[in-house]
C-alpha cells in the first residue's frame, strides 16, 4: 500500500477545516467589531455634537428673542459674532436659518456672502412648513458633493416661546461634520485587526498541525497494524493513549485483533486439519462453486483422473470427467448421486465411481457442489471374477454331473444287465466323479488359501534332491515316446519350503507340460541358484501360448484350448493354485512361450527366508 503523503492526509484536512472555522470565527468577529465600532464611533460623534448643538440653540433662542433697538447689533451680525467664538473645528460647517428660509448665519468665513440669502433645500422648507425636524429624521450620513468625504448631515430646532407661553419655530440650525477621521480611525483598528488575524492564524496553523498530529496518530498506527494484520501476524498491538473515542476505538481494535487472531487460529487449524484430510484420504475430492467450475481438487483425486489442481482449475467439472452423455446440467448432480464413470485408456483399465453432494451456504442456496471418487475398477474386476467364477463351477460341475445322470439311467434303465456295455457305463461315470473330486478338492485348496488362517510346514532341505524325487516320479509313469532332459546343479542349494505345496506346484506344472507335450516330445527341467533365490523352470514342446494369453494363464478357470483342456481332464484352476502357493513362499511365477514352439513355466525361491508363518 502507498505511503500517504502529508497534501493527502486527514492532518492537512483537519488543519484546513479548523484554520477556516477559525477563519470564518474571526470574519464574524472582524465584521461585528467593525460595525459595532462604527457604530459607536458615529453615535459618539452625534453625542458630543448635540451636546454643543443644545448649547448654540439655547444662545440662538436667545438671540432670536431679543428686541433690538436701530443702533444695536443685528440679528445676523450677533449670530456671525456667536458662530465666530463657537468652534467645533474644521470639519464642521454651521448654518442658521429663520423661519422665512433666510440664512441668518454661517460658520464657513468665505460663505459670509450668502448670509440673507434664501435656502432652497426641500427638507429646510419641509421643515419649517411642520414647525420643524421630527426627532427620527434630524441626521443622517451623506457624500459631500465637493469633497466627496462621508458627512454628517444634522437639523436641530431652535424653539423658542410666544406670547402665550406655547413652544414656537424660531429657526433651524443646519450642520455638516466630516467624519472620515472616523473611518481613517477604524481603518486602523482594522488593519491592526487583521494583523493581529494573521498572527493568530499562523500560531493557529502550526497548533491545529500538532493537535491534528495527536488525533491522527492512533489512527495511523491502527492503519499499520492492519497492514500487519492483513499478512497474518497478530502479535502486535496499537497504543491506547487516553480514554475519549480515538482512545476507545483503539480498545476496540485490540479486542478485534485479539478476537480475529483466535479465529485465524480456528480458522488455520480447521484449513490444516481438512488439508491433512483432503492429503491422506485415499479417495479423490473435488471441489466446485455453484456454476460448476473446479475450485479445489486433492492429490488422490489428481492421480485418479490423470491430471493436476492447476490445470483443471476452473473448468468445468462435467467436461473434466466426461459426464456430457450422462449428465446436461450441473444442477442434475443433485439428483444423480452416484455414476461410474470409464477412465480406460489403451495402457490402462481404469474405473471410477463418483458421489456428489451439494454445498448450501445460510440460506439454503447452492454454492457448489462436491466430488467423491473412488476407484473401483478391482472392486469392479473382482465382482465380474465372482461372476466368471460362478459360471465356470456351475458350467464344470454341470458337464460331468448331466454326463453321470444320462450314464445312470441307462443303467437303471436296465443297461447294466448288458455286461459288454455295463462296465463301459460304470468306468465313464467314476472318471466323471474324480474329475468333479479333484475339482472340488482344488475349490477347497484355493478357499484355505484364500482364509486368513492359512499356515505354512517350513522345512529347509536341499531343493536340488527334492526336484530330483519329484521327476523321478514322473519318470516311472510318462508315455514311452516321452523325454525328460535334467538342467540340476549339482551342489547342493538349502531352501527353507513347505515340501507338500511345492511338491503340488511343481505337480501341477509338470503335469501340463505332459498333458500338452506332443508324441515323442521332450521336458526339460532346471534350477539355477543365485545369491538370495532359486530359479526353476519346466519347459514343454507343446503348441504354446499367444503372448497377450500368457498373463490370464495363471487366472481361475482360464484355458487356452477349453475344449482339449476338459478332455484331457483338467479344472483349470493347477496354475493358480500354484501361483498362490510361490507368492506364499514371497515368490514369482510367469510363463515364457511362443506359439507353436511351447512353453515355460518359471518361478522362484527365496533362499534365505526364516521359518515362520506367512500369513
Amino acid at each position: 500500500m502507498n505511503k500517504i503523503g502529508f497534501f493527502r492526509s486527514v492532518s492537512l484536512k483537519l488543519v484546513v477545516v479548523y484554520i477556516l472555522l477559525l477563519i470564518i470565527a474571526l470574519l464574524l468577529i472582524g465584521v461585528f467589531f467593525t460595525n459595532s465600532l462604527e457604530n459607536q464611533l458615529i453615535k459618539n460623534t452625534q453625542t458630543s455634537l448635540t451636546s454643543n448643538m443644545e448649547w448654540l440653540e439655547q444662545s440662538l433662542v436667545q438671540e432670536f428673542e431679543d428686541e433690538r433697538s436701530p443702533t444695536d447689533p443685528t440679528l445676523e451680525e450677533d449670530i456671525a459674532d456667536l458662530l465666530e467664538n463657537y468652534s467645533e473645528g474644521e470639519e464642521t460647517k454651521i448654518q442658521v436659518i429663520d423661519t422665512q428660509r433666510q440664512l441668518v448665519g454661517t460658520s464657513e468665513l468665505g460663505d459670509q456672502n450668502s448670509v440673507g440669502a434664501r435656502v432652497t433645500d426641500n427638507n429646510i422648507i419641509q421643515a419649517i412648513t411642520n414647525n420643524g425636524f421630527p426627532s427620527t429624521e434630524k441626521t443622517n450620513i451623506v457624500i459631500d458633493e465637493d469633497s466627496g468625504d462621508r458627512t454628517l448631515k444634522s437639523f436641530y430646532n431652535i424653539m423658542g416661546t410666544d406670547s402665550n407661553g406655547e413652544s414656537e419655530l424660531l429657526g433651524l440650525i443646519y450642520v455638516r461634520t466630516s467624519i472620515e477621521p472616523v473611518y481613517s480611525q477604524l481603518k486602523s483598528t482594522n488593519i491592526i485587526f487583521l494583523q493581529a488575524t494573521f498572527i493568530a492564524l499562523i500560531f493557529a496553523a502550526i497548533l491545529g498541525i500538532l493537535i491534528a498530529r495527536a488525533i491522527t496518530k492512533p489512527i495511523k498506527e491502527m492503519q499499520k497494524q492492519a497492514r500487519v494484520m492483513a499478512t497474518g501476524d497478530f502479535s502486535k498491538r496499537v497504543n491506547v493513549y487516553g480514554e475519549d473515542e480515538i482512545g476507545q476505538l483503539a480498545r476496540t481494535f485490540n479486542h478485534m485483533n485479539d478476537e480475529l487472531r483466535q479465529a485465524h487460529m480456528r480458522t488455520e487449524g480447521e484449513r490444516r486439519k481438512l488439508s491433512s484430510v483432503l492429503s491422506h484420504m485415499s479417495d479423490g475430492v473435488i471441489a466446485t462453486d455453484r456454476n460448476g467450475a473446479i475450485t479445489l481438487m486433492n492429490a488422490p483425486a489428481e492421480s485418479l483422473i490423470g491430471r493436476s489442481a492447476d490445470e483443471v482449475r476452473g473448468q468445468f467439472l462435467i467436461e473434466v470427467l466426461n459426464l456430457n452423455e450422462k449428465i446436461v446440467d450441473i444442477t442434475e448432480i443433485q439428483e444423480t448421486g452416484s455414476i461410474i464413470i470409464d477412465m480406460s485408456d489403451d495402457d490402462q483399465y481404469l474405473l471410477l465411481r463418483c458421489n456428489f453432494s451439494i454445498v448450501q451456504d445460510e440460506y439454503e442456496q447452492i454454492s457448489g457442489f462436491i466430488t467423491v471418487i473412488s476407484d473401483v475398477t478391482e472392486q469392479e474386476q473382482i465382482d465380474q471374477e465372482r461372476r466368471e467364477f460362478v459360471s465356470n463351477v456351475s458350467h464344470e460341475l454341470r458337464t460331468p454331473l448331466t454326463t453321470m445322470r444320462s450314464y445312470l439311467e441307462a443303467l437303471t434303465d436296465g443297461a447294466w444287465k448288458d455286461e459288454s456295455i455295463a462296465p463301459h457305463f460304470l468306468d465313464v461315470t467314476q472318471q466323471e466323479t474324480d474329475r468333479m473330486i479333484r475339482l472340488v478338492n482344488d475349490l477347497l485348496q484355493l478357499s484355505r488359501m484364500d482364509s486368513s488362517n492359512y499356515t505354512m510346514e517350513w522345512d529347509r532341505i536341499n531343493f536340488v534332491d527334492f526336484f530330483h524325487h519329484v521327476i523321478d516320479r514322473f519318470e516311472m509313469n510318462k508315455r514311452e515316446d516321452m523325454h525328460f532332459e535334467r538342467y540340476l546343479p549339482k551342489e547342493e542349494a538349502l531352501a527353507t519350503i513347505d515340501k507338500d505345496k511345492i511338491m503340488q506346484v511343481l505337480d501341477n506344472v509338470i503335469s501340463n507340460a505332459i498333458k500338452y507335450s506332443p508324441d515323442g516330445g521332450t521336458i526339460r527341467f532346471r534350477v539355477r541358484k543365485d545369491s538370495q533365490k532359486l530359479l526353476v523352470s519346466i519347459s514343454d514342446e507343446g503348441m504354446g501360448i499367444a503372448y497377450e494369453k500368457l498373463d490370464k494363464i495363471f487366472e481361475r478357470f482360464y484355458r487356452t484350448d477349453k475344449a482339449r483342456t476338459r478332455k484331457l481332464g483338467g479344472t483349470g484352476l493347477g496354475l493358480a493354485i500354484a501361483k498362490d502357493l510361490i507368492e506364499a513362499h514371497h515368490g514369482v511365477i510367469w510363463a515364457e512361450s511362443k506359439e507353436g514352439r511351447g512353453t515355460t513355466v518359471l518361478f522362484t525361491i527365496p533362499l534365505n527366508r526364516k521359518r515362520g508363518e506367512v500369513r
